[in-house]
């Protein structure tokens, strides 16, 4: 299973990447939007682990590229995105839903709560 980690923290990327290899995940991890554009029109994923908070382009704007990008190239099964966020207000959580994610998990997280997440989309 590819799952694609956007995250521009170095250590919060290395434990994500550590505790889902632990399950057999094949992770890329990018720090940017740019990069996460250009592996997502590359590439096929199972699953998409979006930090809100980032340069450049925030997880809204490109959780909203990556979904544009699929309705444009007809693709009938978008990829699942699940975001990973210290904004933890309300809005936050609806706005994450608003603009195309499907799941919404706080910082910090267990590696527990992160593997229950993401078996939502992708049983075990």
């Amino acid at each position: 299973m590819d799952i694609l980690l956007v995250e521009d923290n170095l250590l919060n990327q290395k434990v994500v990447v550590f505790n889902l290899k632990k399950y057999s995940y094949n992770v890329i991890a990018v720090t940017n939007g740019t990069d996460a554009l250009e592996k997502i029109t590359q590439q096929t994923f199972d699953l998409v682990l979006m930090d809100i908070m980032l340069p450049e382009m925030n997880g809204y704007e490109i959780t909203e590229a990556i979904r544009k990008f699929e309705e444009a190239n007809g693709i009938e099964n978008p990829v699942p995105i699940i975001a990973i966020t210290a904004n933890t207000l309300d809005n936050d959580r609806e706005k994450c839903f608003k603009v195309g994610m499907n799941e919404y998990l706080s910082k910090p997280f267990t590696a527990a709560q992160l593997i229950e997440k993401i078996r939502i989309f992708i049983p075990e």
